[in-house]
This record gives structure tokens, sequence and C-alpha cells, in this order.
């Protein structure tokens, strides 16, 4: 069986600086705010070219709580795509504001500046484009449409570490910057974590309070905060695999010019393109065709993990249903999910894994 990702490859390949780290965070017992936290603060900081990193709980509470420390609430838009997790919009709507959806570019599935700039109003208060899959949104155009209306813009990372756009990484581009640990990530922790990114010292700052129960002395709490503290053992490990992270997404593009080349022949499928003057970190290799089920069927059988990511467009989830969005809204977010199909995508995943799945689709193109 080849899974979609096998994090039990990747442990092995580490396991011996893994455990120390780990080790050594029992030993000390400093659970909470230990040294490690700092100190990947520091590192991850440093390799996103930002100033400033507060670790937190995970990827969703870091978009809440820079839609919060940038004073979005009550009455606020924020403008954002139908196709992404929840958690994009989820956030949101936790401070009181409302998601506006837009649609997508149909070969890179992630925000267009002209979507953004035709749904902007008067309520408007931030924008969220989402790199999805590990492709950046076009963040130039993004940018100057967002400057030019004086909107704040929070970039969703979560499946993006590492990527960039123009030679200018994710993260450098927005007043703050989101990111998840989530165990299948890129860079990804052992249970949640997840950080936020920026170059303002003030809403670091505050941000920093929000996630530790509005407090920067251990009693004295200015406002009503959290608890969202990035844990000393997650901490520990995002650690080790920072150190990694580079080759592992050398690795990831490499497989992913491997599954492009070997498909190429294979006209009934739609592969994913890459931006020109994009970094694409490939947190997902995500093919399109008609018969979606049936491949996925298919290649189970050939013992091939797929995903889908994702088949409901948020306009279309039960939870949204009160914004008044109707079937068709918009198009290319709802027709992706009836097509797409995530292939395995892992840096420990061989060359002969990436033949068999290869393989395992070539049968089924012989019996469409």
């Amino acid at each position: 069986m080849i899974p979609l990702v096998d994090l039990k490859a990747q442990y092995r390949s580490i396991k011996e600086e893994m455990d120390s780290a780990i080790q050594g965070v029992l030993e000390r017992t400093q659970f909470i705010n230990g040294p490690e936290v700092s100190e990947f603060e520091k590192n991850f900081a440093e390799y996103c070219g930002a100033k400033h990193a507060v670790g937190v709980g995970n990827g969703t509470d870091a978009l809440i709580l820079a839609l919060d420390a940038l004073g979005v609430g009550s009455g606020d838009e924020v403008i954002t795509t139908a196709n992404t997790f929840i958690a994009t919009a989820e956030a949101i709507s936790a401070v009181g504001a409302t998601p506006v959806f837009i649609d997508v570019d149909p070969r890179h599935f992630n925000m267009t500046a002209s979507g953004f700039e035709e749904a902007i109003t008067p309520r408007t208060r931030s924008v969220i484009p989402v790199h999805l899959y590990g492709q950046p949104a076009p963040m130039n155009e993004i940018s100057e449409v967002a400057n030019h209306h004086n909107i704040k813009i929070i970039e969703d990372s979560a499946q993006a570490h590492g990527a960039s756009y123009t030679g200018n990484p994710v993260g450098t581009w927005g007043d703050v910057t989101c990111f998840s640990f989530y165990p299948a990530k890129n860079l990804g922790a052992y249970g949640d974590a997840g950080a936020v990114i920026t170059n303002d010292s003030d809403l670091a700052t505050a941000i920093r309070m929000r996630k530790d129960h509005g407090r920067t002395q251990k009693y004295t709490h200015d406002f009503i905060g959290t608890n969202s503290r990035l844990d000393t053992m997650q901490a520990a490990i995002l650690n080790v695999k920072l150190g990694h992270l580079t080759e592992w997404t050398d690795r990831r593009r490499a497989i992913a010019d491997a599954y492009t080349a070997a498909l190429s022949e294979f006209d009934w499928i739609g592969l994913p393109e890459a931006m020109e003057d994009a970094r694409h970190v490939y947190h997902l290799y995500v093919i399109q065709v008609d018969q979606r089920d049936a491949l996925q069927k298919h290649l189970a059988d050939s013992g091939v993990g797929t995903g889908v990511h994702y088949p409901t467009a948020l306009n279309l989830q039960p939870a949204y249903s009160h914004l008044g969005y109707k079937q068709g809204d918009f198009p290319v977010s709802e027709s992706l999910g009836d097509r797409i199909l995530s292939l395995p995508m892992y840096p420990e995943l061989t060359d002969e894994q990436i033949q068999q799945v290869v393989g395992a689709i070539a049968t089924f193109s012989g019996n469409s």
C-alpha cells in the first residue's frame, strides 16, 4: 500500500534526532513556554524572512488571532476564496465578521486580483488569499489592489511553507501570515500547532498577548485573550523538522516533476500548473479527471491511497447556507470538487513508488 502521506517513513528517517529532542523536553519538564518555543519562533522567522514569528496552538487559531489583532470584527467583511478548507472562513466567522467568497483561477486554483477587487464593498476590512496546495497566489497583483483600497492582507500559508512568488517568500506580502503545522503539512508537528509571522512589531506583540490570556506579565491581563500557546513538545519537534524542510521541499518538487513527466501522455488527465515566477512547494499534487470517483476506487484497489481536497466549495457548505449563496455562484470552485484527486505526495516517496502510482493510473486509462 502506498499511502497519500507516510508520516512513519518520515519519522524513521529522522528518528535519532527526533527522539533526542523529545527526550530533552521530558527531562526538563518545562512543557509550557519552554526554551524550545522561543528557539523555534526565532528559527521560523528567519526561515520565512520575517522579523517576528509567534507560535500558537493551531492554524485556525493563527487566523483568528491575526484577524482579531487587526481589529476585524462584527460588521466587517473579509474576502477569501470558496475553494479552500473551511478553517479559512471559520476564522472570519469566529471574530464576528462575514466571509465573502470569490471564485478561483481555473488553472492555478487560487484567488485572482480581479475577482478580489470586484468583491470589495465599503465594509471590506481584510482579504485572505490562500496559497492552496503549496502554490502561491498572485500576490503582486493582490497587494496592489489591497493597498489601493486600504485593505489588510492576511496570507493563509497553511499549505505553503517555503513557497515564494517572484522571488519573495510567502509571508512577505501581507500584513500578517498564518501557518498550520498539522502533522501532514510540509512542516508538520506531532499534533496541532501553528504560527503567525509579521514584520510589524506592534502586531506581533498584540498577537502574542492574545494567545496568552491578554498578558505580557504573569498575572497582569490587559484585555481578554485566549489560551493558544505553542506546546513546548511540538516546538521541539518542529525545530528538528525545520532543519530538513529545504531538502524535503526539493524532493517534493522533484516528485511533482516526475509525476508530470509520466502523466503528460494521458490527455484525459488535467495536470497541476505552476504559475510563472512561482515556487510551488507541492503540499499536494492534484490532478483533474472526469471519472474521479472511479479512478479513486481503481487506485485504492491497486494499493494507492488518494484524497480529495476539497469535495465541496464553501458557498455550498451547510454551515454557510445563511449567507445566501447558491449552486452556480462560483462555477470553477464548484466543478473542482467533482474532478480533483490528490496523489501520494511526501518526501520519502521513492521513484519505484512513483512508477507504481503511474502504472496503476495507466491501467485505468486502458479500461476507460
